[in-house]
């Protein structure tokens, strides 16, 4: 069976409203993915890693207990485990505060192995810091080489707008090895100053990488491709109590429909309307679900509603 890979930094999030706090709980961009996918049932693994102490521990048994393989996951001894702050507004968004070192790999780390139609998500600061790239970079090319699909989630956040430029070459790189670039509006709004997914995909994307999807939180989804452009209008959440994981359980859904449906590297590059939409569907329905609740994953009921869902 094909098997779904994240990469990506752990971090405890600790969530306040009214200045009070209400929930902690493992975090991290494609952490919150892969948990959530792990709670469907298919096969999935996580690379990444923590520190050796509470924090680290419970993230690490949070992992099995979902049915993450934790075979390229790491506990460091001498190292802290990651913390931030996450202060949600009246409407659940949330803006935060981080409590972290530098990512940096080990001397001794080996690249995993892939096979064909697997897939790689993988994003955030993570992907392009300086520390990480020893590790980032030859784990995109043995994806490709394998034959996988590639999901690069940008997640370009406001704190490191001014690194901008010097990330750019190894943004770059990560689109030009991705099968399929996402990023949200507000991504885009810091990095190129534009909101206009189809703008930025012909301006910025398109020479590297031919798969676009941009999200705008509850307004219109965009899928731009070589020979069309589709919009898609995002679900209403009612009474969402905290939107921290929407984006990562978006890609979550994303990532199960493509399993689910079956689709391979190879078609998505002539996936006719009622395909995208099918694949908008889970990720919409994913990220909806996460906002219910406190959590940055979808809960076991849902996962085993949506494994029952047809068509």
């Amino acid at each position: 069976m094909r098997k779904i890979t994240g990469m990506g930094e752990t971090i405890m999030d600790i969530l306040f409203r009214n200045g009070q706090p209400v929930a902690a709980v493992p975090g991290g961009s494609c952490f919150n993915s892969i948990i959530s996918i792990g709670r469907t049932g298919l096969p999935c693994r996580f690379i990444g890693y923590t520190g050796q102490d509470r924090v680290g521990q419970n993230t690490q048994a949070f992992l099995l207990k979902n049915g993450v393989s934790i075979d390229d996951f790491e506990v460091r001894e001498g190292e802290k485990s990651s913390i931030s702050l996450a202060f949600l507004d009246e409407n659940g968004d949330a803006t935060y505060q981080f409590y972290k070192d530098v990512p940096h790999v080990r001397k001794n780390w080996t690249t995993p192995e892939f096979q064909r139609d697997d897939v790689l998500l993988f994003g955030s600061y993570y992907a392009i810091c300086e520390g990480m790239r020893p590790q980032v970079e030859p784990t995109l090319t043995a994806a490709n080489e394998a034959g996988a699909i590639l999901y690069y989630d940008l997640n370009f956040r406001r704190p490191h707008a001014h690194e901008l430029e010097a990330l750019l070459p190894a943004i770059h790189n990560n689109f030009r090895k991705s099968t399929i670039v996402r990023g949200s509006a507000d991504d885009f709004e810091i990095m190129y100053q534009s909101r206009n997914a189809r703008e930025i995909y012909e301006q910025h994307i398109r020479k590297y990488c031919p798969l676009f999807i941009c999200t705008a939180g509850a307004e219109t989804i965009t899928v731009c491709t070589p020979t069309k452009a589709l919009d898609f209008p995002a679900p209403h959440v009612e009474n969402a109590v905290s939107t921290v994981g929407a984006g990562d359980n978006f890609n979550a859904g994303f990532i199960f429909g493509l399993i689910r449906e079956n689709f391979t590297r190879d078609q998505l590059l002539t996936l006719e309307r009622d395909s995208w939409e099918r694949l908008i569907y889970y990720a919409t329905a994913f990220a909806a679900q996460a906002c219910q609740s406190t959590d940055n994953f979808i809960s076991t009921a849902f996962a085993e509603k949506i494994l029952n869902f047809k068509f």
